[in-house]
């Protein structure tokens, strides 16, 4: 993602939800994505699945390249049936209004395996060895995300499952068509410590075996350092840092970063908050968007937005003065 710019009209006007973002995701690794509710997250995972409300979104510069594909080129057509559920999977965050309340689960996964089933790529198989391979590959992943009675679990209607088996249900189907690419949009948020403990080794697993990039926001910052290769940190609609995770959390540089792992409680320092408020995205101010809540502000921060600066290793940060002491 080179310099993707996102804006949304509104009645109060034009909102710049994504200021110029640039993103990389290589394979096989966990890129993190952390920030403040509102920071543009869920817009810049929708904008890469071609899935932003066409009456209020408009994509007013940049680029989405997924291996040979430039994504804002492609037609809602070829985005649905060449990428689109087959390369790129989406795990909602929310299971509650993911499933149609009045088909069974089973019936809704065999729809999804019929036109997204990997094994259509192949082409070797009849159709009815495709769907007995297929109801093999389900069950097995049902399993393989902790559902207790798989065959069960197929008969059922949403109602009849908890918020956190359909969470899991979610994570499963985004798994079945083998993607190249996960976005996980805080795929944990609605599972106990004990199944998302579970889940993340399936992800990590899913990356590390398969070579499958995964694009993972979150809030949690725990659980981003768990599962995470590579944090970046979203900020008013621009990334701020990106750093591998073990920096992130050794030495963070941008101010807004320090904060935000400030913010953690502890029993040393309680709960601690960011003065001052998140921009209005209809009038961002100039320069970086984060300097009317710094300390470190000067006027060329209130002024230019900030060049990208390497302050170590493949660690990142857009700031005119950067930390350099470690947390």
């Amino acid at each position: 993602m080179r310099g993707l710019k996102v804006s949304f009209a509104s009645d109060a006007g034009i909102a710049r939800v994504l200021d110029g973002v640039d993103l990389t995701i290589r394979r096989g690794e966990i890129m993190g994505l952390v920030g403040e509710s509102g920071c543009g997250k869920t817009t810049l995972a929708r904008a890469i699945l071609g899935i932003l409300p066409a009456n209020a979104a408009r994509i007013e510069a940049g680029q989405i390249r997924f291996e040979e594909h430039d994504i804002l080129d492609l037609d809602e057509a070829s985005l649905a049936t060449q990428l689109r559920g087959r390369q790129i999977a989406y795990i909602p965050q929310d299971p509650f209004t993911a499933f149609n309340p009045v088909f069974t689960i089973g019936t809704q996964i065999d729809d999804l395996m019929r036109f997204k089933s990997p094994l259509l790529r192949e082409g070797r198989l009849s159709a009815r060895e495709r769907r007995r391979a297929d109801r093999l590959r389900v069950l097995e992943m049902l399993r393989l995300v902790q559902l207790p009675d798989p065959e069960g679990v197929l008969r059922k209607y949403p109602h009849e499952v908890s918020g956190g088996q359909r969470q899991r249900l979610m994570i499963a189907m985004a798994l079945l068509p083998q993607p190249k690419l996960v976005i996980a949009d805080e795929p944990t948020t609605a599972l106990d410590v004990t199944v998302q403990a579970q889940i993340l080794t399936v992800l990590k697993r899913l990356a590390r075996d398969r070579g499958v990039a995964v694009l993972f926001t979150t809030h949690d910052l725990g659980t981003a350092y768990e599962i995470c290769d590579r944090i970046t940190v979203m900020y008013a609609g621009q990334e701020v840092e990106e750093a591998p995770v073990a920096d992130f959390f050794a030495r963070p540089s941008h101010p807004y970063t320090r904060k935000l792992l400030d913010s953690l409680p502890s029993s040393e320092n309680g709960i601690r908050g960011i003065t001052g408020e998140i921009p209005r995205l209809v009038d961002p101010p100039p320069g970086c968007r984060f300097h009317p809540r710094c300390e470190r502000a000067t006027e060329e921060c209130r002024t230019t937005r900030p060049p990208t600066h390497a302050v170590a290793v493949a660690h990142d940060v857009r700031c005119h003065h950067p930390l350099q002491d470690s947390a």
